[in-house]
């Protein structure tokens, strides 16, 4: 599933819908857990707001046998590296927070977390994230190319068979430097083996249970934890929830939709506010004046940077929360209506891929490739995007190029991990779990988390309807946070309603409103938060140096 690797579009999202900050939280000191991990204050990570954020390391084995255990033979190990901001009062649990991707570092999270947090909570609880084997500031790492994202890069809907065969060497080239640069880890990068990593933070920390909170990717990282170790769950929030029945290729291609769909919401939403944007009355205009805007930069691209493959990445971040309408809409409308490219840039170079490290990019394949198996024929890939592509132009040939390298991944694949009662299938969690999904997500279709309430038993789902938001958990929402508040506080969950669900609803949060020329005198655009290369939180003003 096409992820954001840039990994903070859900956390700029979370920024975005919060009100204020939570009072600083003093006098912490440096601790040293049950199990051993040694806490140190971060060096390279700082605290959202002045929290005490905590770093340490451990030691996990490189290969492992399906039960977790260490490979025989295999000495090769990974130092993860992990997040904490400790409780404010006495810590009676623990909260394991995965922000999804796969490829997203994670560190920053037990900081976001923990912000976003209601007090009662973060007396009680030590929030802790972590950073994937091969991600961010674990060791060793996953790296391919660092230059794979440098600008202007071919245009992904190829114009003949030509350029599609030239951007499917690209993709295998891709696949061939992954390879050659990374080494045995690329063989254990699977979910199972984050999951058998994860019980091993658990037992470091000296907890018998965990409590987990997933979002997006790490919905599905929840899912294969709680199969493997149902014992060591006390509670489990999945967020943003992806579709267990669809394997990668698959959920690639129903993203594609939902990824479209979500563009739709944004040109109508644009077209609401002619009046501002001068883009066109309906979303028709205004989604013709964004695709003629796209073939405009194949032939000549914004500032020498921004072609069509850059636009498309950065305005994609509309599928992930109408927090960002705002700011892609002020965007498009100074270059369309005033030939400013200046505001684009300034897009570009905040939600763009980055073109410093394609490390985020390359956990992402390492992961995807290997969980499930792909098509090798590209003949089925070509036929598949051309279909989705006449359904569902905005993403659907930058989706498929983003995953083609796990078309000739070295690394191999395994069979997609299913919880179920089916054959093949391991035995789903049985005990209470919450699900949260926004109805319009554009990441991750609601489709996932019908599908997941059907195999967990004891889950409840709660849907924001009319939500944009990927990423719903602690943002904002005071009847989802309600909901979530109790559930980790208490364990109380919602009753379970009959039919498919869902089971409670939630309303969906006001549309954003255009700034305006009095609290807006240049396009505001929020950087993305905690990845190699991007900065936390930043606002820059278009066309203002740094």
């Amino acid at each position: 599933m096409r992820a954001r690797t840039r990994a903070g579009v859900s956390a700029v999202a979370v920024l975005a819908s919060l009100v204020a900050a939570v009072p600083a939280q003093a006098g912490q000191t440096t601790r040293i857990d049950q199990g051993g991990l040694d806490w140190v204050p971060c060096e390279d990570i700082q605290p959202v707001a002045d929290e005490n954020l905590e770093c340490a390391t451990l030691t996990v084995p490189l290969a492992r046998t399906a039960d977790g255990e260490r490979l025989g033979g295999r000495d090769d190990t990974v130092e993860l590296a992990l997040s904490r901001v400790p409780a404010s009062g006495e810590a009676r649990h623990t909260l394991l927070v995965n922000p999804g991707g796969p490829g997203s570092a994670g560190r920053q999270w037990a900081s976001y977390t923990h912000w976003r947090m209601p007090v009662e909570l973060r007396e009680t609880y030590d929030v802790v994230s972590f950073d994937p084997r091969g991600v961010g500031a674990s060791t060793p790492s996953i790296t391919c190319d660092p230059d794979h994202f440098t600008p202007v890069r071919p245009d992904t809907v190829p114009a003949d068979a030509a350029a599609e065969e030239e951007l499917r060497a690209d993709a295998q080239a891709y696949a061939r430097a992954c390879a050659d640069n990374t080494g045995p880890l690329l063989e254990h990068a699977r979910t199972v083996d984050t999951a058998h990593d994860m019980d091993a933070i658990r037992a470091a920390l000296g907890r018998e249970r965990i409590d987990y909170l997933g979002y997006s990717y790490g919905s599905y990282l929840g899912t294969v934890y709680s199969a493997l170790y149902p014992d060591r769950v006390r509670s489990l929030v999945l967020d943003s929830v992806v579709n267990p029945d669809k394997p990668w290729y698959e959920s690639n291609l129903a993203q594609n939709r939902a990824l479209d769909r979500a563009a739709n919401d944004f040109f109508a939403w644009t077209a609401r506010h002619d009046d501002v944007y001068g883009l066109g009355t309906t979303g028709e205009q205004v989604a013709e004046a964004y695709y003629a805007l796209r073939s405009e930069l194949a032939d000549e691209p914004a500032e020498g940077t921004v072609g069509p493959t850059e636009l498309e990445g950065t305005a994609m971040v509309v599928a992930y929360s109408s927090a960002y309408w705002t700011s892609v809409a002020d965007a498009l409308s100074a270059r369309i209506t005033g030939s400013d490219s200046a505001p684009l840039l300034a897009l570009y170079e905040a939600y763009g891929e980055d073109a410093g490290s394609d490390r985020g990019y390359g956990g992402y394949l390492a992961v995807q490739c290997t969980d499930s198996h792909w098509p090798r024929d590209w003949s089925t890939w070509s036929a598949d995007t051309e279909k989705s592509h006449a359904e569902a132009p905005f993403m659907s040939w930058n989706n498929t190029w983003y995953n083609a390298p796990c078309a000739s991944w070295s690394a191999g694949s395994g069979d997609w991990f299913q919880v179920g009662d089916g054959p093949g299938e391991h035995s789903a969690y049985e005990g209470d779990v919450l699900l949260v999904h926004a109805t319009e997500d554009g990441a991750t279709p609601v489709e996932g988390a019908f599908a997941l309430r059907e195999r967990l038993p004891g889950s409840v789902l709660v849907t924001e309807e009319g939500g944009h938001t990927h990423g719903v958990s602690l943002t904002g929402n005071d009847c989802v946070d309600e909901i979530v508040t109790a559930y980790l506080r208490d364990g109380e969950l919602p009753a379970r309603a009959g039919g498919e669900g869902p089971d409670l609803t939630c309303e969906g949060r006001p549309e954003p409103q255009p700034r305006t020329a009095q609290n807006a005198p240049g396009t505001m655009v929020e950087r993305p938060a905690p990845v190699p290369g991007h900065h936390v939180g930043a606002i820059v003003e278009s066309g203002a140096a740094e």
